[in-house]
């Protein structure tokens, strides 16, 4: 929609896709609703450049970006909530390092990457986190924007990633592609339609303690409304359950550093398999 918006030094200014009225975004206008919203977290405003543009533009966004957080800064009026900069930079790194520690400087509570998965291959993403994260605090958290399949999760807490979010696990599930330990399962296909188990033996999901591959593979070939939720409601599940199996990992490796024993390392292409098994806590 970006012929509907104009951005400049003060903020965003955009009309409604639905009714063309016009709206307009500052920086302060962002945090304070926010803040009328109850946030934990509060984003600074930011600017977030296509994937194509040239370094020029990519360097103008980045720096407008840096404006932005401090204005962002100076608007907090509520010691309950968190402000987060995002660090922007696109895939290239040297725009990055100079963007974590423009925002490092401002000493805010935590720090997300925001700019990526916007059309860069996988090797660039990860690449990119890696320059990035090497260049945050790590006693503060790190959230990586917009990024959430199970293997892009493994792959990047390996990387020192702490926060995620994404639509994809809902996504996914609506359009009938649910997780599993062996890998990606599509509902639709002919050869579930008698499969009398569940998604994954081993969830403990609502959907997967009640009802069988076969039964949510009817309920989406007759577009029944229930197929959508109990789908989402297991890959929110299996997400959940893949984050906790690597937290547990993590505090083992720990634990076993404080005794003196090498840290084990989290393989990044470990085999989706091999981090859901955990219950729930």
């Amino acid at each position: 929609m970006a012929s509907l918006r104009r951005v400049d030094d003060q903020g965003v200014v955009f009309r409604s896709h639905i009714d063309g009225s016009e709206h307009s975004l500052t920086p302060e206008g962002a945090v304070h609703l926010q803040q009328r919203l109850g946030a934990d977290i509060v984003m600074a405003l930011d600017e977030c450049p296509p994937y194509t543009v040239e370094k020029r533009r990519v360097r103008e966004a980045m720096d407008r970006t840096h404006r932005w957080a401090e204005k962002c800064r100076e608007a907090e009026a509520r010691q309950d909530q968190h402000l987060f900069g995002i660090v922007q930079g696109g895939v290239f790194a040297d725009l990055r390092r100079e963007s974590a520690a423009y925002l490092t400087a401002l000493d805010l509570p935590g720090y997300a990457i925001g700019g990526l998965s916007l059309g860069e291959t996988k090797k660039e993403t990860l690449s990119i986190v890696e320059e990035t994260v090497a260049c945050l605090p790590g006693d503060k958290p790190r959230y990586l924007m917009g990024v959430g399949s199970p293997e892009d999760l493994v792959e990047n807490v390996a990387r020192g990633v702490d926060l995620f979010d994404s639509a994809l696990p809902t996504r996914t599930a609506r359009n009938g592609a649910l997780f599993a330990a062996a890998g990606r399962l599509n509902i639709r296909n002919a050869g579930y339609r008698g499969l009398d188990q569940p998604i994954d033996a081993g969830c403990d999901c609502y959907t997967c303690q009640r009802f069988s591959v076969a039964y949510l593979s009817h309920l989406f070939r007759s577009k029944e409304l229930l197929a959508y939720r109990l789908a989402t409601i297991h890959n929110l599940r299996f997400i959940m359950r893949l984050m906790e199996g690597m937290r547990q990992a993590i505090v083992r490796a720990v634990s076993m550093t404080s005794r003196g024993n090498s840290w084990p390392s989290i393989e990044p292409r470990t085999r989706m398999c091999g981090w859901p098994r955990s219950s729930a806590g």
